[in-house]
């Protein structure tokens, strides 16, 4: 039996939501600011399908994952379909001039080791990383939102 963990961060970036909405929405761009994700590769039979590779350390997992919504400026979410078991959902929200990012992710790790792993370090470790990775995204956002002017 697994248990699913759960992690959610947010930031707020200084550009409009069409420009965050069209950074983001290039899942092949997310090894750029995603520490993690070492390449994102959309499969061309299936464009709603995408072969993830994590990398961490001596770690290394892949998936596939499966883009279950898509809501323009609004939502992306996802689920694995092989691989490492994880789900997700990114939302955006427009505040006039400046966008909310929020990243949710899940992922699960066998019973019992899943929930003490979360609660020694799993889980802070995680939410850091991903906290980090809207860091990253939102000075990449920044800095292409400039070179465009």
């Amino acid at each position: 039996m697994s248990s699913w963990l759960e992690h959610s961060v947010q930031i707020e970036v200084d550009i409009p939501i069409e420009q965050v909405w069209d950074l983001w929405s290039d899942l092949q761009e997310m090894p750029k600011w995603m520490k993690w994700i070492d390449s994102v590769e959309i499969l061309d039979d299936d464009p709603s399908l995408s072969r993830w590779k994590l990398v961490s350390g001596s770690f290394q997992f892949t998936w596939l994952s499966k883009i279950l919504k898509v809501v323009p400026h609004q939502i992306i979410q996802w689920e694995s379909v092989n691989g490492l078991p994880n789900r997700g959902a990114i939302r955006f929200y427009d505040r006039q001039g400046s966008s909310i990012i929020k990243l949710s992710i899940a992922y699960s790790i066998p019973g019992w080791l899943g929930k003490l792993m979360d609660k020694l370090f799993l889980g802070r470790i995680v939410e850091s990383t991903i906290s980090e990775d809207l860091k990253r995204f939102k000075n990449y956002a920044v800095k292409k939102s400039r070179d465009k002017t």
